[in-house]
């Protein structure tokens, strides 16, 4: 009798272990599709974040040399002054 209830045990359990692998895969793709699509909209977070730093930078550095542009003319327009 133990014989016959340990067989019964091992074959419910492995049927149940393989209908739990199947359930399983199917949950590993959708999981797996899921961290690939939030992995995609993370990426896409980072360009835009470093496209922001990317245009702020030129704005900067345009701005800077508009400045220095400038005052280089103004110094020019001094010194060609012929009222000076």
């Amino acid at each position: 009798m133990k014989k016959l209830l340990g067989l019964f045990t091992a074959v419910a359990l492995a049927t149940g272990m393989a209908a739990l692998a199947q359930d399983s895969g199917s949950q590993d793709m959708k999981k797996a599709g899921k961290d690939v699509k939030q992995a995609g909209k993370d990426t896409g977070q980072a360009a835009k974040s470093g496209a922001k730093g990317v245009k702020k930078g030129a704005k900067k550095a345009v701005n800077k040399s508009a400045k220095a542009t400038d005052k280089g003319a103004k110094k020019v327009e001094k010194k060609t002054n012929p009222s000076s």
